[in-house]
């Protein structure tokens, strides 16, 4: 063989290499991508039970008499204001989540004013409907934390993946981004003090 047709040889294998190894790299990159996809699908899945659940909430409440209306206004314009806000799951950047963390938070606060208030109107706390909603609100707040931690988990295994070599060859050149994780709320290493 011809000195010339070798190096075409070891050139064409080369490329050939390559094309197989960007060809893997690129399926396994969109399987990580579909499951951040699918992990904050089910992120605002429940997300969406817990915002389901306050029309319920709010019409027990308001059967009490005198109970505050701020408070319920409050939990209604928060709900409002968190529905509003849509992330697109191709483009979960960390300024996106921190701004639907941000209005989901405000929705938290707005909840648990709410059951502080509540606190205070035994006649409420007596009626098995409140009871069932509390409880079913509780058990969302616990999904909502381990669908997070999911959401973060599948984040960092894509966001790994794709910094890697040769990975981050082909990632930037074929749109595959990092993703935004959920991080905790400013004041958050601090318990809050809450009173049942």
């Amino acid at each position: 063989m011809k000195r010339s047709n070798i190096i075409l040889l070891v050139i064409g294998a080369a490329l050939l290499l390559l094309v197989f190894n960007g060809c893997g790299s690129y399926n396994n990159m969109v399987t990580k991508q579909e499951t951040v996809s699918s992990s904050w699908a089910q992120v605002e899945n429940v997300y969406q039970r817990r915002s389901d659940l306050i029309p319920n909430l709010v019409s027990t409440v308001k059967g009490v008499a005198n109970f505050e209306q701020k408070t319920l206004t409050d939990v209604i314009n928060a709900r409002a204001s968190a529905s509003q806000i849509k992330v697109d799951a191709s483009r979960l950047s960390p300024a996106q989540i921190e701004k639907f963390q941000a209005s989901q938070g405000e929705l938290t606060q707005a909840l648990g004013r709410l059951m502080v208030v509540a606190e205070q109107y035994p006649q409420l706390k007596a009626t098995e409907n409140f009871m069932e909603l509390q409880s079913q609100l509780e058990g969302t707040e616990n999904r909502i934390a381990v669908e997070r931690g999911k959401f973060n988990e599948v984040v960092k295994d894509y966001n790994s993946y794709i910094r890697q070599f040769p990975q981050v060859v082909f990632a930037g050149m074929l749109g595959f981004d990092k993703k935004g994780y959920f991080e905790a709320v400013a004041g958050a290493d601090k318990a809050p003090k809450v009173e049942f």
